[in-house]
């Protein structure tokens, strides 16, 4: 491998790679945040629903966890959402036919299936006493759970949570496949026009070490921020 020549390709790529980290960024948001607003009532659902919401819910989770990522997003970027964008136009006002909401979509609803699990044993670690006593207090059964179970719960997922995020980082590569411009996107095009491979992988894997150090470093302080006293970092008394 010729260093100089390496490291001049990286050197003259590197602010349009750099570029890469904000939608790659942006991606693991979108996606975390989705994740987030669909696995907290799933859980919920799966611990409390009806034996037909628990069904319902477990199909979910079957369905996102079993099919490859890679699959999800040529599904949805080339059959569901161009179908509802051509069946509904104004869908794409908001982007909605972009290939960056695609992969935002199904990393977010593959995330969802990940995070109702890790929120499902987060409430069911918790003394089932609590819900008992509250309902002897008079509170109905969505006053108890939204006001003493889940801010608890998510308390003690927070662990759980950054393996999730690690997780998506990483996943969130694969929206190269249908034209994100992420970094791995970048590192891929710049490898194709300067022969050098090698070098820009290595340092795409470093850009991505950097942004699981970060990412984990913010959930740590939020954790220690946040959690409830009387508990180890395990969750257990």
């Amino acid at each position: 491998m010729d260093f100089t020549k390496a490291f001049a390709a990286i050197m003259d790529a590197l602010p349009y790679l750099l570029s890469g980290i904000w939608w790659t960024a942006a991606l693991v948001a979108g996606a975390m945040l989705l994740g987030l607003c669909m696995g907290i009532p799933m859980a919920v659902g799966q611990v409390y629903g009806s034996p037909r919401v628990r069904r319902l819910v477990g199909f979910y989770v079957w369905l996102f966890r079993g099919v490859p990522i890679l699959v999800m997003l040529y599904l949805f970027y080339f059959g569901i959402l161009a179908f509802l964008t051509d069946v509904f136009p104004a869908l794409r006002v908001i982007g909605l036919d972009s290939a960056f909401a695609a992969a935002a979509i199904v990393l977010g609803l593959t995330s969802g299936a990940y995070q109702s699990q890790l929120f499902r044993g987060a409430i069911l670690s918790l003394p089932p006493g609590q819900l008992k006593a509250a309902r002897a207090l008079g509170m109905s059964d969505s006053v108890a759970i939204t006001s003493i179970i889940l801010p608890q719960a998510l308390r003690l997922a927070i662990p759980g949570w950054s393996n999730e995020y690690s997780i998506i980082l990483k996943d969130s590569a694969l929206a190269f496949a249908i034209g994100v411009m992420e970094l791995m996107s970048r590192t891929r095009s710049v490898a194709s026009t300067t022969h050098q491979p090698l070098p820009l992988a290595l340092f795409a894997g470093v850009l991505f070490f950097v942004l699981t150090w970060v990412g984990l470093k913010a959930l740590r302080r939020l954790e220690d921020k946040v959690r409830i006293p009387g508990y180890t970092r395990e969750g257990s008394f």
